[in-house]
């Protein structure tokens, strides 16, 4: 149906849940709210959305091709996706008339009777969400695994046996929640992101914390203040960092020969050269979900064993191969500068101790960002970066406003393809420093691909085609 199509006449006060976006986690409000006796209706923004043909033959109201303002109007509630901004005017408006606008999260803790685990973050979160679900999996937990990764949350109470829910939240998600009353709540780390939708870092800021109402206990960052919840004192909480512990709190433990291990509090639990996933960053990420499991109730032994066989996740600081002794590594999900300072200072310490450095490839669309905040991080680690994207000019005026060192080179390339011309380019040099080459835009991906997965396959299939032209040199 068009939006135009039918003028609707529904009883104010009908109960009429009023479903805003037709993706997966749209999809599967309007499938719950049906089973449930609700009567729904379904606005979106495109003509016809893919997900049109799964909606449940009982979703009778369909008004597609913009969002239908009339219809919000005649709501009993909205159920928002997040891809749809509040300011949105149709929105907006509704708001204004004091009708509750709330998403699929909200549905979901209010239906849930498991403990939850709500995990958000700038950077990592994907990572985090996974590799704890995977431990309460091998405790033997009936786990579910969703939200912002995966199964829609709404999806998760169709296993009648699940006891705990482990749940990535977007900062979408969370604006339009109240009292979330997780078991265990943590921001893992905040640095700029989405400031095209939240306007500047503080409206940004706001909706991660709401990840803390009713919160039973919470895990904190102490390298990131932003972290910490304005919440009682007495709250239960661990704490995470990259330095030495605190008591009886998470940290590394370096020995004089350099050996680094995991630890809590003076206990060493498990050296770092034991991990499959490589980089201080992701030594941070194992504290944080040996953390939020030791605070749901998972034993340790079981979650240091799930740990040393953790292989991370495609498209976050994946190991790809080794060609002409250069390693590759694609980070293609890295798509705000946050991600990308974790993906050059975790990586580019591993580099450093063998006088090696970083060729790290940025760009897409910049979201508004300042990219000048990575020059640091480049000026210590990185000596090549290759700009590619609709934004690439502006990243290196951000970087060079910010004093780009003269020991870094800076290329346009336009493209990936481009890029991977340019490498091939500065690493044929005796003189080159690189020994690893970084694909991490700390841009999202939509003026050249489909989306971050797209970009990193295609990363991926560009260093293959450099294996094979690497077995078919000659030898001189």
């Amino acid at each position: 149906m068009s939006c135009a199509a039918t003028e609707l006449s529904i009883p104010k006060n009908s109960g009429l849940q009023v479903v805003v976006g037709l993706g997966q986690s749209g999809l599967s409000v309007a499938q719950y709210l049906i089973e449930h006796g609700y009567r729904v209706a379904v606005t979106d923004n495109q003509s016809a959305p893919a997900l049109a043909d799964n909606l449940p033959a009982a979703v009778e109201i369909r008004q597609f091709g913009a969002i239908d303002g009339d219809l919000l109007q005649q709501a009993a509630r909205i159920i928002i996706s997040p891809g749809i901004s509040l300011d949105t005017p149709a929105v907006a408006a509704a708001r204004q008339a004091s009708i509750p606008v709330v998403s699929d999260i909200q549905l979901f803790c209010e239906a849930c009777t498991v403990p939850i685990v709500a995990i958000t973050g700038s950077n990592a979160k994907s990572t985090v969400t996974t590799l704890l679900g995977q431990m309460a999996a091998d405790a033997g937990i009936n786990v579910g695994i969703g939200g912002n990764i995966g199964i829609p949350a709404l999806n998760l109470l169709a296993n009648p046996d699940m006891e705990l829910a482990v749940l990535e939240l977007s900062s979408f998600q969370l604006e339009t929640v109240t009292d979330l009353g997780a078991q265990v709540a943590t921001v893992l780390n905040m640095s700029p992101d989405h400031l095209d939708r939240h306007g500047d870092m503080l409206g940004y800021h706001q909706a991660k914390h709401r990840i803390f109402q009713g919160a039973k206990s919470v895990v904190i960052n102490r390298e990131d203040p932003m972290t910490r919840p304005l919440v009682a004192d007495n709250l239960p909480r661990l704490s995470i960092s990259i330095h030495a512990p605190d008591k009886d709190q998470y940290g590394l433990i370096t020995d004089a020969d350099g050996q680094i291990y995991l630890a809590r509090g003076h206990k060493r639990l498990l050296s770092a050269d034991k991990l499959l996933i490589k980089g201080r960053h992701n030594l941070l990420n194992a504290q944080a979900a040996l953390a939020l499991g030791e605070l749901a109730g998972l034993p340790l032994d079981s979650m240091l064993t799930t740990l040393q066989h953790f292989n991370g996740l495609d498209h976050r600081c994946q190991y790809v191969t080794t060609v002409a002794n250069i390693d590759y590594f694609n980070d293609s999900k890295g798509t705000n500068i946050g991600s990308t300072m974790a993906a050059i200072e975790g990586l580019g310490a591993v580099y450093a101790p063998k006088d090696g450095k970083l060729l790290l490839i940025l760009g897409g669309q910049g979201k508004g960002q300042q990219f000048g905040e990575l020059t640091p991080f480049i000026n210590q680690y990185v000596c090549q970066v290759l700009c590619i994207g609709e934004d690439s000019l502006q990243i290196e005026q951000h970087l060079r406003a910010v004093k780009l060192s003269d020991e870094v080179t800076l290329h346009q390339c336009e493209t990936l393809k481009g890029a991977f011309a340019t490498i091939q380019q500065v690493t044929a040099s005796s003189l080159s420093q690189v020994q690893a080459v970084l694909l991490s835009p700390a841009c999202a991906s939509f003026d050249q691909f489909s989306g971050y997965e797209a970009r990193g396959d295609y990363f991926g299939q560009l260093v293959a085609q450099l294996v094979v032209q690497s077995k078919t040199v000659p030898v001189s």
